[in-house]
């Protein structure tokens, strides 16, 4: 395609070259970048992409696009015939051109972006469930995997992938027909302009609470919250959470929006009502096509009810039957959101993704209401993320299960110990019993080791990821395989 043309709709260009040009690739890995490229230089917290340019020349670049504060004698060293692109944004300057050298897949299906600080990832499998079972074509991208409807395209290493690769999962998605596509939208990926020139049909914003606050990440709530509205503000059609303190304020925030509510305990177009909470299922009454159904739900936990609402609001968007949206919502499993492990033990395991305060609060007090045992909570903390949350969750496991192991999440670049000690400060201030063991391996066979029938196990926050993020290596950690090793070797030992 012609640089000129992918270079359309980006504002504020300046540069050096020719335009006429003919582009083949484009990347802001300078170790993919292909002969006939266009290399666009990134700066990351961690990585300069302008350290790249050079490389990304040697590798086959023939443009490079880069922001107005490039150093200038690196400017001399790039050779006379690499096109030099300057505009104001490299981030959102990749985003649009991807969009353009993709030929804009995200027009050609119905874009569904679904954002908050939980449910996202359940959500989006509903979605994705009620859409299939109507006999929709369906795309996912999201924090488990890339999927074109049963075919896994790849793994996930982030919620919402980088702008170019995003267009090319996009492109993929629109050659092989899909009618809609369904998205999980970080904040991340809104701030740093990965998903500008998506074209969203609908938005849904599930709820917010304390996360992501990090110098790496947002500097405040106000940023965290404002990044998540820029969804709706690119949206169509939105939903939106009215029992939620902040999202309940975004319908009077975009008064022009089109925006609907749901809910249990405030008033909204989609109410709950007569709900169920058990071990294995919730169930509900909700009003489809005026008519009140009776809706169930094989995931725990009064979250489901307001993930299925989510849900619920974008099947009947897009003109879902309630026959379908039952049928879907029943069968609908969810890999490391409120799992149950089989084991040979018969013990209650469940793995779930809770890395927060409100949302391990929510995994926990949901358990702990049927849970005829005690419930063991297993957790940590990520490194490299808020610590302000540390404390908070020592304090929740403390107060609200009956023993908690804190243990090691993902350290990343901090000691883990470290991040334990944080945890402890908070469940000191309980009388929660506690242990803290380290080695989360170890952490997860004291629980079996001390579980009876009667108790449930909670592993909490790692979910479905199935690696330890140690020092930047991703050290395998698949917690259902531990789970079945630790059951293998005890039986052994008896």
């Amino acid at each position: 395609m012609e640089l000129k043309k992918i270079l359309a709709g980006i504002d504020g260009i300046k540069g050096k070259g020719s335009l006429d040009i003919d582009i083949s690739n484009l990347e802001c890995d300078s170790r993919q970048i292909k002969k006939g490229g266009l290399f666009v230089a990134i700066k990351g917290f961690e990585v300069n992409g302008n350290d790249y340019i050079e490389s990304a020349i040697a590798n086959g670049a023939i443009a490079v696009m880069v922001e107005p504060d490039i150093d200038k004698n690196l400017l001399k060293k790039i050779v006379s015939d690499v096109t030099i692109i300057v505009v104001p944004d490299t981030r959102k300057g990749l985003a649009i051109a991807s969009c353009n050298f993709y030929d804009n897949p995200s027009r050609k299906f119905k874009l569904i972006g679904i954002t908050g600080t939980k449910g996202k990832t359940t959500t989006s499998f509903m979605t994705k469930a009620i859409l299939e079972k109507q006999g929709y074509k369906v795309g996912l991208v999201g924090t488990i995997a890339t999927y074109i409807g049963a075919e896994k395209l790849e793994d996930s290493d982030r919620t919402t992938p980088e702008s170019n690769k995003l267009q090319y999962f996009f492109s993929k998605m629109a050659e092989a027909k899909c009618d809609a596509v369904v998205m999980e939208v970080s904040s991340q990926s809104l701030k740093l302009n990965r998903v500008a020139g998506c074209d969203f049909d609908v938005a849904v914003f599930t709820n917010l609470s304390e996360d992501h606050i990090s110098p790496k990440e947002h500097p405040d709530m106000e940023d965290y919250f404002n990044s998540k509205l820029k969804l709706l503000q690119m949206s169509k059609v939105c939903f939106t959470n009215a029992d939620d303190l902040m999202v309940a304020k975004v319908p009077k925030m975009m008064p022009d929006a089109n925006i609907t509510t749901y809910g249990i305990d405030n008033t909204c177009k989609l109410l709950a009502k007569d709900i169920t909470i058990t071990n294995s299922y919730v169930d509900f009454k909700v009003k489809l096509d005026n008519k009140n159904e009776r809706v169930k739900v094989c995931i725990p936990g009064r979250f489901s009810v307001y993930n299925a609402l989510a849900a619920i609001c974008i099947a009947r968007e897009l003109k879902c039957t309630p026959e379908n949206i039952k049928e879907a919502l029943e069968q609908v499993r969810v890999p490391g959101r409120s799992e149950l492990v089989d084991n040979k033990k018969e013990l209650t395991i469940m793995i779930d993704y809770a890395h927060s305060p409100e949302s391990l609060e929510n995994i926990l007090s949901a358990v702990e209401s049927y849970t005829k045992g005690r419930v063991i909570s297993v957790f940590g903390c990520g490194g490299d993320r808020d610590t302000a949350k540390r404390p908070m969750m020592g304090e929740i496991s403390g107060r609200i299960a009956d023993y908690t192991i804190i243990t090691s999440d993902n350290p990343r670049s901090e000691d883990p110990e470290k991040i334990a000690k944080q945890i402890e400060e908070g469940i000191k201030k309980t009388n929660g019993k506690y242990e803290v063991i380290v080695d989360r391996k170890e952490a997860i066979k004291a629980a079996i080791k001390m579980a009876n029938k009667r108790d449930i196990i909670v592993l909490a926050g790692k979910g479905h990821e199935p690696y330890q993020d140690i020092n930047g290596v991703k050290e395998p950690f698949d917690e259902k395989a531990i789970i079945t090793e630790v059951i293998e070797k005890l039986d052994t030992k008896k």
